[in-house]
């Protein structure tokens, strides 16, 4: 099971370090009205940590993009803010 680190860089941008087999390195942006609407009431910071549990369990983090704006997991994988809101 992959270790994954949410650490906040200034205000709804996260840095994500991701140790598994290699460790990667992601820069999340996330505005607020977004998250609250896909997970109401939960923390920023937790939303982004869900999301990448939801996006290990499809790709390895080599795979994940190394910056992007929360939104794009979507254009991805359309079940992303129904089972992230669950």
């Amino acid at each position: 099971m992959a270790k994954i680190s949410v650490t906040e860089a200034g205000p709804g941008t996260f840095v994500v370090v991701v140790e598994a087999q290699s460790t990667t390195q992601h820069r999340v942006d996330v505005e607020a009205d977004y998250a609250e609407r896909i997970a109401p009431g939960v923390e920023a910071a937790e939303l982004v940590r869900r999301s990448f549990e939801f996006l290990l369990e499809r790709e390895p983090n080599t795979s994940i993009l190394a910056q992007f704006e929360l939104p794009v997991i979507g254009r991805y994988f359309p079940e992303y803010e129904r089972v992230i809101g669950e």
